[in-house]
């Protein structure tokens, strides 16, 4: 239940943030969708996992229409050592899944995860996925 809470806690800071940067950018946020993502990584690899969303993944997520909203790990252990939780949003629920296919069939994100995993082996042992829409009353609305 303290996972689930801090997920919600999470998701609200998240789009408090995203509130804020799209009234500073003068944009609406209409009719977008936000997807927060867990992914737990396999023993000593989550720098690796940084590494490859400092240098590649960011990148590669908005070249197929999905904005990135923010990053985060825990801050305690053992979370912390294995941990990355960020939101990234798409146009709707539907763009997402074809945002997401787009994506995964990318040959340069192929080439990217292959070469990531080159020194080490797999990075990511478990990946947790939610959507989201903000509440009639939230001020993302």
């Amino acid at each position: 239940m303290a996972k689930r809470s801090w997920l919600f806690l999470v998701a609200g800071l998240v789009l408090g943030a995203s509130l804020q940067l799209t009234l500073a950018a003068g944009t609406e946020p209409a009719g977008k969708v936000f997807e927060i993502r867990t992914y737990h990584t396999f023993p000593g690899r989550l720098d690796a996992l940084h590494k490859r969303f400092r240098e590649h993944t960011m990148k590669v997520f908005e070249k197929h229409g999905m904005s990135n909203v923010g990053y985060w790990v825990p801050q305690d252990n053992p979370a912390h050592e294995n941990t990355l939780i960020y939101v990234i949003s798409h146009a709707s629920r539907e763009q997402a899944k074809a945002n997401w296919a787009a994506f995964s069939a990318d040959p340069e994100w192929k080439k990217i995860a292959a070469d990531s995993e080159a020194d080490g082996g797999k990075i990511v042992e478990k990946v947790e996925s939610v959507f989201v829409d903000a509440t009639d009353y939230s001020p993302i609305r």
